[in-house]
C-alpha cells in the first residue's frame, strides 16, 4: 500500500465535493484525507485528497476523477516537489501542576496554546503529518480530551506547475 497526494482545481459549484467523493465510495477506494476551498480565483476549489492503495488502484484514481466534469485540472504532489500542511487542534487535560509539562512540549513544537481554562489547554499546531505526530506521542503521558485534525492541504514548489484558466 503507498499514500498519494493529489491536488485537484475543480469549478466552484455546489455538489463537486459530493460527486468526487462519490466516485471513491462507489468504487471502494480509500480517502486518507481530504481538503477543499476557494482558490484566488473565486470560480474555482482547490482539492487536496491523500489516497492509498497499490500504484494500479492509485492510476485508477487519478484515472477516473480527471474523467469528472467539475475538474479542470489534476496533479499529483509528489513530496520532493511540494509543500503540505496539516492543522491540529488538540484538547488536553491539564491540572495547575501538568500545565508546565504540556507548555515545555507546546514550545518545543512551535505550537500555540490558543485556550487555556481550568482543567485544559487547547493547542493549535501546523505542520506536516510526521511534526503532528511526533507531537501527539509526546502528549501521550496527558489526557486528550478532543482532537481535530484537518488533513493535508498542499502545492507544488515554485512557479512551474501554476494552472492558468482563461476568462
Amino acid at each position: 500500500m503507498h499514500k498519494k497526494v493529489f491536488q485537484l482545481l475543480v469549478d466552484n459549484t455546489s455538489g463537486v465535493l459530493s460527486r468526487i467523493s462519490g466516485l471513491f465510495s462507489r468504487r471502494g477506494y480509500n480517502i486518507e484525507s481530504i481538503t477543499a476551498g476557494v482558490t484566488a480565483d473565486p470560480r474555482f476549489t482547490r482539492i487536496t485528497i491523500v489516497a492509498s492503495g497499490d500504484d494500479e488502484i492509485l492510476d485508477q484514481i487519478e484515472k477516473q476523477v480527471e474523467k469528472l466534469v467539475d475538474v479542470r485540472d489534476i496533479r499529483e504532489l509528489r513530496p520532493e516537489n511540494s509543500v503540505y500542511r496539516e492543522l491540529a487542534l488538540i484538547k488536553v487535560a491539564a491540572t495547575a501542576a501538568q500545565r508546565e509539562g504540556v507548555i515545555s512540549v507546546t514550545d518545543i513544537f512551535r505550537a500555540k496554546i490558543i485556550d487555556v481554562c481550568a482543567e485544559s489547554l487547547t493547542i493549535e499546531l501546523t505542520g506536516n503529518q510526521e511534526k503532528i505526530e511526533a507531537f501527539l506521542n509526546l502528549l501521550e503521558g496527558y489526557e486528550i480530551l478532543e482532537l481535530a485534525r484537518t488533513g493535508i492541504a498542499g502545492l507544488g514548489r515554485g512557479v512551474e506547475n501554476v494552472v492558468y484558466f482563461k476568462d
